[in-house]
């Protein structure tokens, strides 16, 4: 996630907050925490349109290797706490990553069985085999490059969310000694850390940095006041605004734009080579357009050609 999540009275707890109380806390950082079992995806329809179906492209799935496609699935790996990108929706995977993951494998002509895990297990799982693919907001890094490849699809910057009226003065330039939430695994963190450091440094009262496994357990933090800020992929801070019928609101604009990617296994060669031409294709069909106006992200974020491995 760029990826890198919150109390307030049960009766004022939004739909996808109460999502994130009933999820179990996986294992940190060493890939072993899966948080769920595997879901299907939720049936088009969840968020505010019908994104339909997609036809497959022969040629793409005949690049797909077969020992990918030979149960005639993709394991994909997804933390589902961070909507609207994934999440859960009456046990059902959900979101723009999900609609977008099924239409891919539409196109590919395979199911994509989307498993919910810890997002800073994800990865790990990917070079262990565990998965397949992953797509769950990951924003593409120098970093993460140096051990998979990655597809972009979206482009997403960090945003800073508060409390309506924004009451403690909170600035997106000076986080020095306030309590801002985070969510483990994901770029804010690096970007607090770097933003601590820079306090410190010059003489100024650190900032208290709360991490939590669940970007739903993020926003819990901020609406129960526990803490006086979150930052977020700006779409998750946009949406959490929303479905906290304005009890949050963003300070400022987005910042750090960086494309989200589709993960894969290092040297995935062909396969993705499929992967990226399933999400032009659907991109160029207009299909990806149906799909991001569906789940209310930003025209701003789309991205026009996909790319296995672009410099980031």
């Amino acid at each position: 996630m760029a990826r890198a999540t919150h109390l307030k009275a049960l009766a004022l707890l939004p739909a996808f907050a109460l999502v994130g109380m009933t999820m179990a806390c996986g294992a940190g950082g060493s890939g072993a925490g899966d948080v769920g079992t595997s879901s299907s995806a939720a049936a088009p329809g969840t968020g505010s349109g019908d994104v339909g179906t997609v036809a497959k492209d022969d040629a793409l799935a005949a690049m797909v290797p077969a020992d990918v496609k030979s149960d005639g699935k993709i394991l994909v790996g997804q933390d589902q706490s961070y909507p609207p990108n994934e999440f859960q929706d009456n046990g059902k995977a959900a979101g723009f990553d999900v609609d977008l993951g099924t239409a891919i494998g539409q196109v590919l002509g395979v199911q994509m069985e989307f498993q919910n895990a810890s997002f800073d297990g994800i990865i790990p799982g990917i070079g262990s085999k565990k998965y397949e693919l992953a797509m769950s907001s990951f924003s593409i890094t120098s970093e993460r490059l140096q051990t998979v490849d990655m597809i972009s699809y979206y482009k997403a910057g960090t945003s800073l969310g508060v409390l309506k009226g924004n009451p403690d003065g909170i600035k997106v330039d000076d986080l020095c000694g306030k309590k801002v939430a985070v969510q483990k695994g994901t770029t804010q963190v690096e970007d607090l850390d770097k933003k601590n450091a820079a306090c410190t440094g010059g003489g100024k009262p650190a900032i208290e940095i709360t991490q939590l496994q669940a970007q739903t357990d993020v926003n819990l933090a901020l609406t129960a006041k526990r803490v006086q800020a979150e930052l977020a992929d700006s779409p998750v801070v946009d949406y959490a605004v929303k479905q906290t019928n304005g009890a949050l609101e963003v300070v400022g604009e987005p910042y750090d734009t960086a494309p989200y990617g589709i993960v894969l296994g290092k040297n995935s060669g062909d396969f993705g080579k499929a992967v990226q031409g399933a999400v032009q294709k659907l991109i160029d069909s207009g299909a990806y357009k149906k799909i991001l106006d569906k789940w209310g992200l930003s025209a701003a974020g789309a991205v026009t050609k996909s790319e296995i491995n672009p410099a980031s």
